[in-house]
This record gives C-alpha cells, structure tokens and sequence, in this order.
C-alpha cells in the first residue's frame, strides 16, 4: 500500500474553487487506488474548507522554514510526494529530496502562473501578450519547479504546447490532466430553455482574473440590459471585497450575489453563462460547470483556451465588448442556438473530460515512472543540476530563517 503526501498550498475548498475541485479529484484518485492519502500545510483553517476525514484522508498542520518538517517527513516516510503549486515545491521539495530521495515528485500545476501573470502585465501596459512577457523570474521558478519534480501534472492543452515548444520541457515530465468529471453523476435532465431566466457568472473573487471579468461586465452589462431590459446579470463567488459588494445595482439587474450554497443549481437557472476572461491560464472551472448543468457560455479566447481543443465550443466567443454582448443577447433569445450549444457540451464533455479514463492514465503514468525512478531522473540532468544548487541556496536560507526563528522564540 503506497503512502502519499500531498503538500497543500491551500486547505481545499472544492465550493469556492476550480483549484479546490481539481485537488480533491487527485485526493479521491489516489484514495481509490486504497493508497494512504494525508494532506499536509502551513495554511490557516478557512471557513469553506472541505473535511478531509470524511474522505478518510488524514491532515497535518507543517510549518514553513521549520527543522520540524524533516522529522515529520522521516516518521511518515511517503513513497510519493505531490506539490500543489510550485510554491510549495519551492518551500518543502528540498527537505524532501534530502530526507526522502526515494519519494517520487509529483508537482500539480493547477495552471501555469508564469502565463497568468504575463497576461496580467501585458493588459495592464494596455498592450497585447507576447512570448517575450513570459521570460519572468516567476516563469524561471515555476519550470524550475517542473524540471525538479518527476512528473508535473499539466491541466490544458496549450499550457502543454507551451512548455515543450516554448520552455523545451521534456515531455517525459509532463503529464496531461484535465479536470476529472464523473460522466455517471451528470444531470439526467436540466432545466430547459423556456424555464431558465436571465444571465449569471461565478468565481472566486481572490482571483485577480475573476474580479477583472466583474470590471469588465460593468462596460459590457448596460449594452445588454439595453437590449433585454428585463434581464439581470447574477453575479456569484466566495470572499466578495468590500469594493465588489459596493457595485450591486438592483436598479440596473447588476447583482452581486456573493457566495453561492450549491453552485451548479445557480448555474442551471440561468439561461447564458457569461465570462469575459481578459487573461488568466488553465481550464476555466466556471465555463466547465456550465458545461456540466447544460448552460451555454459566452466567453474569450482565454476563457476557451485549453478546453475543448478542436470541438465546437458551447456558446459563443468573442474579445470585444460590443461583439460580446451582442452574441450574449443573440443567444438568450435563440432556442436553436441554446439546445446546439447543449449538444455541443455533451460531445466535449465526453472526449475530453471523463474521470475514469483520466484517472486511469494518471494512475499509469505514475506506476510507470515509479518502476524506473532512477532511469527516468538520470535522463533529467538539468533537474538534477536545479537540485543540486536547490539544495545550496534555498536550503541555505531557509535554515537561516529557521535559526533567526528559534532566537526570536
């Protein structure tokens, strides 16, 4: 029976997160495997945070820049060790591959911060992305992280494509693993055309991408609302800032909603999901639930990135205000195009989405690479050399730290 540890960035919050959902899809893969699954991290407790004893997953608080973790790692003696981000990977993987070098690396991405991030700049110098943007010192940490790690679990396609074509990543390091969806558990029926009412988004509002796409909406709503003068705009998400909750505008339909107790039915009583992404990475939680209830979406080039590869997306794409909201008001009112879209989700849902077989290759790739650990690091000599300097510097000030700690205790 493998042990496995995984070391949490966050406490998984599955309700609040597409981050959350995804961790707790590995959690339960691995937990199906009857392996020995506890959870580890110097998080503080939240109020949506899963419990992980309901899963039989055992949780430990660790510290950072703490001797602690390398005696708590030697008691537990994981045979597979997984990052949830690559923060993390910088923090412990040291101690890791020092007190237990046999453990395989597994480092789970979630997205690709270093695309974010460029993203993130370039519209803020209000100009486009450009592979340039992407050589940061977060993009040198991040495939840092990557190359250090066994196996790096990579959630789209194109973050995929980049990391080979662009960074030169061996692909015997990647592995590609969209969010798992139980294909058994999706709704028999959902609510139909005529049922559904007005238009809705969701996401946490932590996420710098989500609460640009409300600032975004403030531009593109009154062009829609100019059209459908009845409609409201349902606006949905965990830890809504005061300067979120200060744009409610019943007067307007603009409504900010706030947390929602049970996500996908909110999403089901609408009628267009819309989410005008401007940057950001991975796969989109928001646009794959409304996938899931059957809702069509209206989004970006971003927002469909990596998610439907060459199928026909269901809803409708575009990057300019006007162009949005005008699909976003076609698609309201034509059925045809609402029940196209409908199919449309079922045959990406199908291909790309299915728990069972993604959860068996990941499985498979695991098993793989841990029957020849040592010849597959040996092909890795550029991991090996990041380590190698790893174990020099971050050790080094990490133990500073550490010290530096005691005395102040």
């Amino acid at each position: 029976m493998k042990k496995v540890l995984v070391i949490g960035y966050v406490w998984p919050e599955p309700n609040s997160s597409a981050a959350g959902t995804h961790m707790m899809s590995l959690l339960k893969a691995f937990k199906a495997q009857n392996w020995l699954v506890e959870f580890a991290t110097p998080a503080q407790p939240t109020d949506h945070m899963v419990c992980l004893d309901d899963f039989a997953i055992t949780c430990k608080n660790i510290t950072l820049n703490c001797d602690s973790f390398d005696r708590y790692i030697v008691d537990y003696n994981p045979d597979i060790v997984m990052f949830d981000r690559f923060m993390m990977e910088e923090q412990f993987g040291w101690r890791v591959d020092k007190y237990c070098p046999n453990a395989l690396k597994i480092l789970d991405t979630e997205d690709l911060q270093c695309l974010r991030n460029a993203r993130h700049s370039a519209l803020k110098a209000n100009r486009d992305f450009t592979t340039d943007d992407l050589h940061s010192d977060i993009a040198k940490r991040e495939i840092a992280a990557i190359l250090r790690c066994d196996i790096s679990l990579i959630i789209s396609s194109y973050e995929m494509n980049l990391l080979v074509d662009t960074f030169k990543v061996d692909p015997s390091l990647l592995h590609y693993l969209p969010f798992m969806v139980d294909l058994t558990a999706l709704p028999k029926k959902t609510k139909t055309f005529e049922e559904r009412h007005h238009f809705m988004t969701i996401g946490n509002f932590r996420h710098a991408p989500n609460w640009d796409a409300v600032l975004y909406l403030q531009k593109i709503w009154p062009l829609i609302r100019k059209q459908l003068p009845a409609a409201e705009l349902h606006i949905y998400g965990s830890y809504p800032p005061p300067k979120a909750t200060a744009l409610n505008n019943p007067k307007t339909g603009f409504l900010i909603k706030g947390w929602a107790d049970n996500a996908l039915e909110v999403i089901q009583s609408a009628r267009v999901c819309i989410a005008p992404l401007r940057f950001g990475a991975g796969i989109k939680g928001k646009l794959l639930e409304a996938m899931i209830m059957q809702t069509p979406s209206v989004t970006t080039n971003i927002g469909i990135e990596g998610m439907h590869n060459d199928l026909a997306w269901p809803g409708k794409v575009a990057n300019h205000v006007d162009d949005i909201a005008n699909l976003a008001v076609a698609l309201y009112n034509n059925k045809d195009e609402f029940e196209q879209a409908q199919h449309n989700a079922n045959i990406v849902l199908n291909t790309i989405y299915d728990k069972v077989k993604l959860s068996a290759q990941l499985i498979q790739k695991i098993n793989l690479v841990n029957d020849d650990l040592y010849a597959h690091r040996m092909k890795n000599f550029t991991g090996q050399m990041l380590k190698h300097h790893t174990m020099r510097s971050t050790q080094y000030m990490a133990q500073w730290i550490a010290e530096k700690n005691k005395k102040l205790d």
